[in-house]
């Protein structure tokens, strides 16, 4: 866990736009073949050191994630979700193989150039919200702005938008501590979403979650797949969760061992 908060403090250091794309003189998302996929894995590897080897946590990871699409990891404890989510979100930069992301080559850039790319496109949302204790509601979710150097005035109309759009413009003045977890949750997604991410990745949304709270952040999930078109890919271990999704990947031991469009029985999906 200190690994992780120290990664997402080491990427909302940076506050230039990517320099990669400058260097290069053009843009890969915007000169990006349109049939691409917006996630491309090609033998992602990632291991620890243990006695006298390795122990693997993720092996020849391939897989394609197309923009639009909804997809969900699963797989029992250990199995390696969690850990493929944060490479593709660029919090774990330590991993072997190619990944492409909106066509640039994540495995060629720095640690800087990739949590750049990180804050232009990618939101995340957090099992256990994440949200900044000595912050009220609104500023919670003016701090993603704040790091994309939005500027002042834009940054409090797309505050206010989001506070209106997710009903919560009661609840802008007061701290996480005050509110109830599915309220934080909702924060939490408004926070992800508020910078219009071309990705949004998902650690266990629900996780800590009543059963009618959880269901009703999977329902906003799917109303910003089906009318916005973000890019969702979540981790989940419940089944339910996962009949939101138009595609599940099964991990085992770190392997990819299925990989098809969702197709539970139709009774077991959630009622749109």
């Amino acid at each position: 866990m200190a690994s992780l908060l120290h990664d997402v403090e080491e990427y909302v250091e940076s506050a230039r736009p990517l320099g990669g794309a400058e260097a290069r003189g053009t843009d890969p998302v915007l000169d990006r073949d349109p049939n691409s996929p917006t996630v491309r894995l090609r033998g992602l590897e990632k291991w620890y050191k243990s006695g006298f080897g390795r122990t693997y946590v993720l092996r020849r990871i391939n897989a394609d994630i197309r923009e639009g699409e909804f997809v969900t990891i699963m797989g029992p404890s250990g199995a390696g979700k969690s850990t493929l989510l944060s490479i593709i979100g660029m919090l774990d930069g330590s991993w072997e193989g190619e990944f492409h992301f909106l066509d640039y080559p994540v495995h060629d850039l720095s640690s800087k150039e990739r949590n750049r790319l990180n804050r232009e496109y990618i939101g995340f949302v957090f099992q256990s919200y994440h949200l900044i204790d000595s912050m009220t509601v609104c500023e919670n979710l003016d701090v993603p702005l704040s790091y994309r150097n939005v500027k002042r005035a834009q940054r409090k109309s797309m505050v206010a938008d989001t506070l209106d759009r997710f009903n919560i413009v009661g609840k802008k003045d007061l701290y996480p501590s005050q509110l109830s977890g599915g309220q934080q949750q909702l924060v939490g997604v408004a926070r992800a979403i508020i910078g219009k991410p071309k990705v949004l990745l998902a650690d266990e949304p629900t996780g800590n979650l009543r059963t009618a709270q959880g269901r009703e952040i999977m329902e906003l999930f799917k109303r910003l797949n089906e009318e916005e078109g973000t890019t969702i890919v979540q981790v989940t271990h419940s089944e339910v969760n996962a009949g939101y999704s138009d595609r599940v990947i099964n991990l085992l031991d770190g392997w990819v061992v299925e990989d098809d469009p969702y197709t539970a029985d139709s009774s077991e999906r959630p009622e749109s």
